[in-house]
């Protein structure tokens, strides 16, 4: 049956995808040869600048426009996980649209980690948020007394 299913006669690349006992062939599924190797990529200081660079001019959630101008090896989702560890937030919903240079990034990254700490919410290096309310709570407290 899955020989049947599997090798059809009018797609003929699908004769060898399963072999005579029907097994998968590996191979089949394997990447041709003369595929372009991937782009090995290292974040690094000057990819982290571009970013700075990204944030202040885009602002947070353009990481298409980000990525498209200063880091195109780089996906819109990459960067979207990048501006959370620099931002130190995992949530970035209440930065939308907000542009800062690398001190105010910094500045935003010390608050979100202060009020991380103070709650037990710091978890690999970002601000998350707790079942209670307490974050937020605590974080539109912040921007009130400071805001962005």
């Amino acid at each position: 049956m899955r020989q049947q299913f599997s090798r059809r006669a009018e797609f003929p690349e699908t004769q060898n995808m399963i072999d005579d006992e029907g097994s998968l062939n590996q191979e089949y599924f394997q990447p041709p040869k003369d595929a372009l190797p991937a782009v090995e990529r290292k974040w690094g200081d000057e990819e982290k600048q571009n970013l700075y660079k990204g944030i202040e001019i885009y602002g947070i959630g353009h990481f298409r426009e980000i990525s498209e101008k200063l880091l195109p090896n780089w996906s819109p989702n990459d960067l979207r996980m990048k501006a959370i560890r620099v931002m130190g937030r995992q949530n970035l919903q209440l930065y939308k649209e907000w542009r800062g240079n690398i001190a105010a990034v910094q500045r935003e990254y010390e608050r979100n980690k202060e009020i991380g700490l103070k709650f037990g919410m710091w978890k690999g290096g970002a601000l998350v948020y707790d079942d209670d309310g307490h974050v937020l709570k605590s974080i539109e407290e912040s921007n009130r007394q400071n805001p962005p």
